[in-house]
């Protein structure tokens, strides 16, 4: 006779929470989102079908069949971003049509609830190995494009109307924070542009890019560096740009992210299965944590993620020596870095720039983050942990705390 409901489980059938690593990721160059940029001509799919593919030809020591997850994210499920594109592009590239997947959206943090979410499913032991990424064509889905927002948000006054708009939560960040201003915001976009260019002269950038094949009306081209960075942007240009949100405001196109086309992926496992197939680690999972703000500041989100997952791994933010943080607007990071008293031009967030300069293809660029972490993570022996963290549209934030596994403890952090 079957036990009763309220039985416990034989202890047998509780797997112990295996740890998850994060083998490898790369992405597509970066293309600006409109009628003459990169990926004009190009389909949202197949610029997952490079990733998957690109992912695979470095680790030939990982027989697909043995990938038990495609979890892609965009935040317009539609067209060449829908038909569960995590499905759809894992039969695309190939993939034995054994591999499952499925698509997931949390806006800008859609490739970071990817990640956590197969991360979670192999720590619980239902997979061992699975690809998670995010793809976002601004160009072929604009911003709300098939958004029917309720009515109600607004009548009830559930959310101020800025909330829907997010350059104008950009800023009332500025205005919440008086100290947060365009001179600062501007400085920061200026170092973000100089790190970038620093990080790419430097070979630093253009490992982790697979080129990618593009059509125009010229003919087939390829697309081997990002689209949008401007090497040699100054303080000085970026005073003079339009404030586009609100008449003689703070936020501009040069200390913001711009609208862009571009996909991300990485390969996650369990440690044992990594150390079985010769897997490389890059990074360990720790923990994470996503969090809900007032939508109409949702750039201040990255602040009670990172507080709610560094208390429950039981660290503080002095154990973090590198932290990736997504720039989809200067403001929305310098929040985070005063909030912690972290200095604006601090070398250990975003060494090598960030979305201001190489762009923001909304759901792709958790995984961005993740796989410049576990670069820098190489080359910093002497530092433990690090965290990737971004602001989500509509009020929230999302942190993923990493170990890195090339850490000297007789190193100084």
């Amino acid at each position: 006779m079957a036990a009763p409901a309220s039985a416990p489980a034989d202890s047998r059938s509780r797997p112990a929470v295996r740890d998850v690593v994060f083998v490898d990721g790369v992405r597509t160059p970066f293309g600006k989102a409109g009628s003459q940029g990169l990926y004009a001509q190009t389909r949202a799919d197949d610029l997952v079908v490079k990733v998957i593919r690109e992912l695979l030809r470095r680790h030939p020591e990982l027989p697909a069949e043995r990938i038990d997850e495609v979890a892609i994210a965009a935040t317009t499920q539609i067209g060449d971003q829908g038909m569960t594109i995590g499905r759809s592009a894992a039969l695309l590239a190939g993939l034995p049509k054994s591999v499952p997947g499925f698509a997931i959206d949390r806006m800008c943090a859609g490739a970071m609830t990817a990640v956590t979410t197969v991360s979670s499913g192999i720590a619980f032991g239902a997979y061992d190995v699975a690809i998670a990424g995010g793809v976002e064509h601004m160009g072929n889905h604009p911003m709300g494009e098939g958004v029917d927002p309720n009515p109600r948000y607004v009548s009830d006054k559930i959310v101020d109307t800025s909330a829907l708009i997010m350059g104008s939560t950009a800023e009332n960040l500025h205005d919440r924070y008086p100290t947060l201003t365009k001179e600062r915001a501007d400085a920061y976009a200026a170092l973000s542009q100089q790190r970038y260019d620093a990080a790419l002269r430097a070979g630093k950038i253009t490992p982790d890019l697979v080129p990618v094949a593009t059509r125009s009306e010229q003919g087939w081209g390829l697309a081997t560096t990002d689209e949008p960075p401007r090497p040699g942007t100054t303080v000085e240009v970026l005073a003079g740009l339009k404030t586009p949100f609100r008449p003689h405001g703070r936020v501009t196109p040069g200390n913001a992210a711009g609208l862009n086309d571009g996909a991300t992926g990485c390969l996650l496992a369990d440690a044992d299965t990594a150390a079985e197939l010769g897997l490389p680690v890059g990074m360990r999972l720790v923990g994470y944590a996503f969090a809900g703000v007032e939508p109409e500041v949702m750039g201040v989100g990255p602040v009670p993620a990172t507080e709610k997952a560094l208390r429950r791994a039981g660290l503080t933010i002095d154990d973090i020596g590198l932290i990736e943080i997504n720039e989809a607007f200067a403001v929305q990071v310098l929040a985070f870095l005063e909030h912690f008293g972290i200095a604006d031009d601090d070398p250990r967030v975003n060494p090598w720039g960030g979305a201001i300069a190489c762009g923001h293809p909304l759901a792709s660029s958790g995984v961005r983050l993740m796989t410049q972490l576990s670069r820098h993570f190489a080359e910093h022996p002497e530092v433990r942990y690090g965290i990737t963290t971004m602001c989500i549209g509509f009020g929230m934030g999302g942190t993923v705390i990493w170990e890195n596994p090339n850490y000297n403890a007789g190193g100084e952090q």
